[in-house]
This record gives C-alpha cells, structure tokens and sequence, in this order.
C-alpha cells in the first residue's frame, strides 16, 4: 500500500495505551480509512492493480457467507467510494484481471458489488477512458494496430456483447430500440449466432446458447418459430425443471442445459426425485467458473441473492471444481481434483442403500461422502447452483454417459422418470408471463402456491392463507417475519 505522505500521519487518533485506534475485527479499517481520507498517494494506479490481484488470489478462500471480506477487497471499496477512485477500480479489473481466469467473472461482481453507483457523468468518463466512442473508432479504423487488434469475431466479445443487450433490453424503451435496430439488419446477426450453439468448441457454444435465449425470450424475428417447437423430445422422460429454479437461470429448450448471467447465485432442481436405490448422473462442464452441483431434497431452498445454493444447508451436498471443494450445510472442505476445464464431465452417484454419495471427474472417484445422510434419506434430486457467467449440461441418462461406475450397478433418472407433453416444454419467458396473467386463481387458494386450497394456520402470529406443502417449507411468516413455532389446520384454529 502507498504511503501516507500527510503530516498528521503521526498525530492520528490513539488508544490509551498509546496504540494507534483500529476497528475491532476489521483488519484496520480505520487507518486504511485514514490513508484514503487523505487523498496523497504514491502510484495510485499501481496501488490499485496490486489490490485487485491480491483479491483475485484471496477469494478462493471466501469459503465461509459469513467471514470478513479480505482486506484488499475493504480497501478496494473504500477508494471507489469517490470517483476517481471508483474510475481507476474499474479501470484496473479491465486491466488487470485475466480472461480466462474461471475466478475473474467472481472478484468483479464482489467488488462493484459494494460500490456506489456510478453517476451517469462517470460512465460517461469510463467509455472515454476506454476509447469506447463511435468517434474514436471512425478517426481511427485504419490504424494497423486497430486492425490488427480487430476484435469483432472473438467470441468471448461476441458473448459479452450479447449478455450487454440482454440487460440494456430490462427497460421497454431500449427493448424497442434494439429490436428495431436488429429488424434492419440483414441477416439478422442473432440468427447467424444462434447456429454456434451445437458448435464444438464451447466459446462458440456459450454464444449460440445466449443468442437463442435471446431469439426465443427478447428479440423475437417474424416468421421464426420458437426453439421448443421444433425440439425433439423423443425418449426425454427427465430435465431440469423450470417450475422449480429460482427466477433468472436460464433453461435450454431440451431442459438439459443451464446458464447464468445474472448477478446472483441461480440454483436448480431436476424433475425426477428418488428415493432408493442407486442412481447416477453426468454433467459436461461448459465454462470453468463456480458452479455447486450436486444432490439436495425439496427442502433445499434457493436463497439467490443471499448467495445460498445447492450444499449451503443440511439438504444437500455439492460439488465445487472451481475452487476444488465439497460443500454441506455452508461448510466447505477441500478434496483432491485439479480444477475442472470446458469439456469435462463431472459424474455424481448416490447410493441410499450404502448411504453415500461419490464425485468423479473424468471417471476419476472421490472417496464416499456420507455427510447428507445425517438428516435425510429419501426424496433427493439431482441439483445446480450457478455464480455469473457459468454453464453446464446434464445428461439424466438419455444418452450414453462417458464415464460410468464400473464398481457397482446403477439406475438411471431417464429409466424411470416420466414426463407428460406438457411438462417437457420450456416456455419462453413472455409466452409464460402471459399465460400466468390469464390464469385464474379458485377462491380460497394458497397465496404462495395459488394451486392447493389454503387450509393452514401459522403460530404464534396465527396468519392463514397458506396450503400445508408451502407452510411445511417456511421458517418465518411472510406476512409478520415472526419465527414459525408450530403450523396447524384452520379448522382446529377455529376450535
């Protein structure tokens, strides 16, 4: 860190002792507070590119939601409190950080995260900075080194340009402007793009799924069916389940592959549970970043924004191979694979009979893992949890796995599960928003469910208008956040 060159660095604030003050458990925050405040520091850009690395190398240990952030990301925070210094955080990341770090996508959203707004005159000096302007683009296009570092067809800038669209088109207005702008367009390049999402090689692959999400959900083209409708369905009897994922993962029409690019931690169920037995699943790993696969019961819950998914409560496991870690009821170990890369295949087997569950990678075993059957024993589904930018694909059983356990035998969920016509159908976001505003809801529904009657009352706050499968999964009131003590019928309230 650059030194203070201030005079009132000796006269600072001191305990009784004569020890300088810190903040008690804060890592000195108070004098980094002290430093900042007085603006003179020596390389402050250098300052800055040192941080952010050492918060790339110490985010991997941020194993525990409810440990201190490290130092380096407290001073990170305290200098983009003012603009300039919010300009030369950002500046820094774009410099700094590599791309293909699978822990990139994490430390910046950790650290903008906490950061204030930007003003609208500071974005404005980013893309300066960034020689972002049409201007400069036209002044310059026939410089050799702008053509030599001509960027247009890279996919990693293609894919982020596309996740860009998606969130200036959250406002109606800028939906419309996009739209019209691509309808000019000839060919539309999102119908070009949409190809890659078979293609072999998995950037390319990230792109076509984000294109095609965008086609079917966004910027819909006349006379281009959805993806869903021309979906071969033959043989699929399980998939994710769009009913049963929290609200911004985006699901693959065939329901096998999942994508985040949302801010917040997306977590996902299959549709098929299992009870006895001996089952296994695979998952082909798309990008290499943090992403919790494994098992979890109907009790799991999907808390995104807190950043609780899949292995962080006593209902599931999961299996981390970005940061190399198992994860049970929020407690985290280590185990002995390397990191996973775009290609491999992560399998997961659980045993009930031997009340385990083992992770391979690349066929690779895990010794047996008995944590989640020290509180439940049946009723398990195969289930995901995804930071930003991540994507993998399931295979339930449909297709031949690459690696399966030679060991014992195993059932697979395509063997078994079934799945009506409805049910396989991954509707499009507006088709689906629309059907839900033509529903009906029976009088004396659950107003959480609005599908089973409402016939449970909650204690001690004794709010009603809950059915028992939504009561049996709450912990406070939704209505008065008062602590659940019991739940019972409305007809034994009422004596």
């Amino acid at each position: 860190m650059g030194s203070c060159l201030c005079s009132c660095l000796t006269g600072g604030p001191t305990d009784e002792d004569g020890s300088r003050s810190r903040v008690e458990g804060n890592g000195a925050a108070r004098d980094d507070r002290h430093y900042l405040d007085c603006g003179l520091f020596v390389r402050l850009p250098t300052l800055v590119d040192n941080l952010v690395l050492e918060t790339l190398d110490n985010v991997r240990t941020l194993v525990d939601l409810d440990q201190d952030p490290p130092r380096s990301m407290v001073v990170l925070h305290m200098i983009a409190d003012k603009e300039d210094g919010w300009l030369t955080v950002v500046l820094s990341m774009v410099n700094v950080i590599p791309m293909a770090d699978p822990l990139g996508p994490a430390v910046i959203l950790l650290l903008l995260d906490d950061c204030p707004l930007p003003t609208k005159d500071l974005v404005v000096r980013l893309a300066a900075k960034l020689k972002l302007s049409s201007q400069y683009v036209e002044e310059n296009r026939k410089r050799p080194v702008l053509l030599r570092n001509k960027l247009d067809d890279s996919p990693t800038v293609i894919l982020f340009s596309l996740i860009a669209l998606e969130k200036f088109a959250q406002t109606s207005e800028n939906k419309l402007t996009i739209k019209q702008r691509l309808a000019v367009m000839e060919p539309n390049p999102l119908l070009r793009l949409e190809a890659w999402v078979s293609h072999a090689d998995y950037q390319y692959q990230q792109v076509g799924f984000c294109a095609q999400w965008c086609l079917d959900n966004l910027f819909e083209v006349e006379g281009r069916p959805f993806t869903y409708e021309g979906q071969d369905f033959t043989g699929l009897n399980v998939m994710l389940n769009s009913n049963d994922t929290s609200e911004y993962l985006k699901i693959s029409p065939d329901g096998l592959q999942a994508r985040c690019d949302a801010t917040s931690f997306e977590s996902v169920r299959c549709t098929f549970p299992i009870s006895s037995g001996c089952w296994y699943y695979e998952v082909t790993i798309v990008t290499s970043g943090v992403m919790q696969i494994g098992w979890a019961t109907k009790n799991s819950r999907f808390l995104n924004y807190e950043g609780y998914g899949i292995g962080d409560d006593d209902n599931s496991l999961a299996y981390d191979g970005c940061r190399q870690l198992l994860w049970y009821n929020a407690q985290a170990r280590g185990h002995g694979h390397r990191c996973w890369r775009p290609g491999d295949v992560l399998g997961a087997l659980l045993d009930t009979e031997a009340a385990h569950c083992v992770f391979s990678l690349n066929g690779d075993p895990l010794p047996p893992i008995t944590d989640l059957f020290s509180t439940v024993s049946s009723g398990f589904f195969a289930a995901a949890s995804f930071m930003s930018f991540q994507q993998c694909r399931f295979n339930f059983g449909r297709d031949p796995f690459r690696f399966p356990p030679t060991d014992r035998p195993f059932k697979t969920f395509n063997e078994f599960g079934t799945l009506s016509e409805e049910e396989r159908i991954v509707l499009p976001r507006q088709i689906r928003l629309h059907k839900l505003r033509q529903m009906s809801v029976k009088e004396g529904a659950c107003t959480l469910c609005f599908d089973n009657p409402a016939n449970i009352a909650l204690q001690p706050c004794g709010h009603r208008g809950f059915c028992s499968t939504c009561a049996g999964q709450l912990e406070q009131c939704p209505m008065c956040r008062t602590e659940i003590a019991a739940v019972v019928p409305e007809q034994d309230q009422q004596l």
